[in-house]
């Protein structure tokens, strides 16, 4: 204990003495720094460096007024001195004072001990200097400070009477420890809440990945079982095929069986040890009207326009399309109770436009707070398939939820299977 005293003794107030540590304009954060005037912020900025000014100003008063010395300038002097080098100046400030019991008084000693404009700018100093440090500093300031009361009163004829100005140092000197230790303790805060925002948004993101690739698994892994068994079936719907055709199918047979194997072992990975595919097929855009249904019961009331020829789509663009309306509206049901919301299916060329439109909130149900991550998962799926998505508030108070998944057309994904052969 007594080496770690000792150490944070040296680091505090002898490491560093003449080190050119310049006072920094103030950052406007808080409640009242917000309240200041877009005009005056670049100017208050600089309150320190007011503040400092200031306390030079009544240092210099009260020592020209009590003494009416030349030696009155020191003091002010030792308090700019903070806006520099703060630790040099408290050791000039606690020298100044020494050397007053020294010479038995000097140019500030009165009958009742040292002159006031020494004390005031001590006590300006230190308050100064424990601002700018940390909260033990300020105790080793005020100790020191102590020591050398004592000193003055037990071993010289010289009676410092430093009573009551250890009293007011201590109680400035708690003041500005707990304000910064408050402030350190918000900011800590601050960070930890951020750090804890942007883990948080990274365990949604991979949780709605992997979900992604459950979907993408259950997928790719029916349509590759459906060839494997459709390869090994050709060749008996055949009367005597030839042994070329036989091997053909045979090939595809292994290359879909080994693909499959690969895929279950790459993305079966992503289950959980108690995850159960569902017994029911995975729900596609034919499902939709069955979603506004319940929907609907729920409170929200919903439209729903298809524009265009309807037509058959990749299973992952029906489920990825599914998803993303589903969660458009669970968004309104949440965040504006008893809105209207409009569902516009579009299919258009080259692939499929979604559009959510809810209104404002109406009713006596209250919005509930949400944290974002459905949007998230969103455009999870519409980057998937390379697609884009935009959303915001409309111009009404409501939110707008637009995408589009582009759907290759039969002759580009022929083209896409003879440039991977």
């Amino acid at each position: 204990m007594a080496r770690g005293l000792r150490d944070g003794l040296r680091e505090d107030l002898f490491t560093g003495v003449l080190a050119y540590r310049p006072l920094r304009p103030m950052r406007l954060e808080g409640p009242v720094a917000r309240r200041v005037p877009r005009a005056l912020r670049p100017y208050a900025a600089w309150t320190p460096h007011a503040v400092v000014v200031c306390a030079v100003l009544i240092t210099l008063l009260v020592g020209v007024t009590d003494t009416g010395s030349v030696f009155a300038l020191v003091p002010p002097a030792v308090v700019g001195l903070t806006l520099l080098r703060p630790i040099l100046a408290w050791w000039l400030s606690l020298g100044e004072l020494v050397l007053l019991v020294l010479l038995g008084g000097g140019y500030a000693y009165t009958s009742s001990g040292i002159g006031p404009g020494v004390l005031v700018a001590h006590v300006f100093v230190m308050t100064a200097v424990a601002a700018r440090t940390r909260p033990r500093t300020a105790l080793w300031m005020w100790l020191l400070t102590a020591v050398y009361s004592l000193f003055g009163a037990v071993f010289t004829s010289f009676d410092p009477a430093m009573g009551p100005v250890l009293v007011l140092s201590a109680v400035v000197l708690l003041v500005v420890s707990v304000v910064q230790v408050r402030a350190s303790a918000r900011h800590e805060v601050a960070a930890q809440q951020s750090v804890t925002a942007v883990e948080r948004d990274r365990r949604t993101l991979l949780e709605e990945r992997t979900t992604i690739a459950r979907e993408l698994h259950d997928v790719v892994a029916h349509h590759m079982s459906v060839v494997a068994i459709q390869a090994e079936a050709a060749p008996y719907r055949v009367e005597n095929p030839p042994p070329e055709l036989e091997q053909a199918f045979a090939t595809i047979r292994e290359n879909a069986v080994a693909a499959l194997t690969e895929l279950r072992r790459v993305l079966g990975v992503v289950r959980a040890a108690d995850y159960q595919a569902p017994d029911a097929p995975q729900p596609t855009l034919t499902d939709l009207d069955g979603l506004l249904r319940n929907v609907g019961e729920a409170g929200l009331t919903v439209r729903k326009t298809v524009i265009g020829a309807v037509r058959p789509l990749p299973q992952g663009v029906e489920l990825s399309a599914y998803r993303i309306v589903q969660e458009a509206l669970s968004n309104a049901l949440r965040h504006a109770p008893g809105s209207t919301a409009d569902v516009e299916v579009a299919y258009v060329l080259g692939g499929l436009g979604l559009r959510v439109v809810n209104t404002a909130a109406r009713g006596p149900l209250k919005p509930s707070q949400g944290s974002g991550h459905g949007l998230t998962g969103m455009r999870e799926r519409v980057a998937m398939l390379s697609g884009e998505m935009t959303a915001g508030p409309t111009g009404d108070g409501g939110y707008e939820v637009a995408a589009f998944l582009p759907v290759p057309s039969a002759e580009s994904a022929d083209e896409a299977a003879e440039a991977g052969r």
